[in-house]
């Protein structure tokens, strides 16, 4: 499904130091002094979806087909086309490492795509085609570099969800194996969170657009999904865009109204039962929806983080209550450590970010 949209110019490089605030506790951990740095992707479209592989090694997806990959801590970004998919909408990527990354692409039948590189980019397999023409794929997520699930909205009150075991070939989940659907339900295809893994086994998916926005969740590897309700604020454009853990136990579901860009809604909840029971959580410092959010995590603290197309926040008690990280436009969002993580936006954006005072 797809969020609206707003866009903003591009931004030139330069760095902000942000006010740190102090945990709580009888032993405090040293107060947190977010800082953000602009980097140049060198393209002018809207990127939507990040995957983090470690400090240095970054990849973006987009729009108009484009993908960026930066090996150097995003100094430097590499952008291209997909050969052939210069239309495609790229909502999703996963990177397993420098030279491997799965995109994926929604849209309406034949649109939803998933394809791969090995080599860093210079070449693409197109791995899976959607046939099913009411069908619309929004994000995908993986267990290990060839176990992974994608999934789209439902159709005739059917999930839709196909699944890799080697990394090359997807079938679809018999239906049998999944909940039945609501109404309309499906995902927002926003910043390719609304699906997550966990470990070996562990996984949820963040549904809306029906009466009740859910969580989908499996304990084995996708072959099995049951449905657990959240409180968050549901209706036809309205449910779950994003879903963060930071362990197997406790996570995070946001999202919100999204034709509502200046309301404040209950926009997130959180679970501390691996995702069988929610509870609403604090709102981000800014209006409207949540696109996406993701766990930054250290040796011994976890900070959430939150974006969307009103700005970002960060967390550090789970959602309960937020701090102002930045006022931009920002759809995609993902980390690999409180002192690594990028988000992304229209035209071209991407920024890094640290959550321990630098950004290496």
């Amino acid at each position: 499904m797809r969020p609206s949209t707003r866009v903003r110019r591009r931004i030139l490089p330069v760095t902000i130091a942000l006010a740190g605030v102090s945990c709580a506790g009888s032993d405090p951990a040293p107060p947190l002094r977010p800082s953000i740095t602009m980097q140049v992707s060198g393209v002018p479209v809207r990127l939507q979806a990040v995957s983090a592989v470690d400090d240095q090694t970054a990849w973006v997806s987009g729009h108009a087909g484009t993908y960026a990959r930066t090996v150097d801590g995003g100094n430097t970004w590499r952008a291209a086309q997909v050969p052939g998919g210069d239309s495609l909408e790229f909502r999703d990527v996963h990177a397993v490492d420098a030279n491997t990354a799965y995109l994926l692409s929604a849209g309406p039948g034949e649109r939803s795509r998933i394809y791969k590189t090995n080599d860093g980019g210079r070449t693409w397999t197109l791995q899976f085609v959607n046939r099913e023409p009411a069908a619309f794929f929004d994000c995908l997520d993986f267990w290990d570099p060839t176990t992974g699930v994608a999934f789209s909205d439902a159709v005739d009150e059917q999930f839709i969800i196909v699944r890799t075991e080697d990394g090359e070939h997807w079938e679809r989940i018999p239906p049998p194996n999944l909940p039945a659907a609501q109404l309309g339900e499906g995902s927002f295809a926003a910043s390719g969170t609304c699906v997550t893994t966990y470990g070996d086994s562990l996984g949820w998916i963040g549904t809306g657009a029906a009466d009740v926005a859910r969580v989908l969740r499996t304990t084995d590897r996708g072959h099995t999904w049951t449905a657990h309700p959240t409180p968050l604020v549901a209706g036809p454009a309205a449910g779950i865009t994003s879903v963060a853990f930071r362990d197997g136990r406790v996570g995070v579901v946001a999202g919100g109204a999204i034709d509502r860009p200046e309301d404040w809604t209950d926009n997130v909840a959180v679970t501390a039962d691996g995702g069988l029971t929610w509870s609403l959580a604090g709102k981000p410092t800014f209006q409207g929806p949540v696109y996406g959010g993701f766990y930054a995590v250290g040796p011994s603290s976890a900070v959430l983080v939150a974006v969307g197309p009103n700005g970002a926040s960060y967390s550090e008690d789970d959602g309960l209550s937020w701090s102002v990280l930045d006022s931009g436009d920002y759809w995609g969002i993902g980390f690999v450590s409180l002192g690594a993580g990028w988000l992304t936006g229209p035209g071209g954006r991407i920024v890094k970010v640290g959550l321990s005072g630098s950004v290496p």
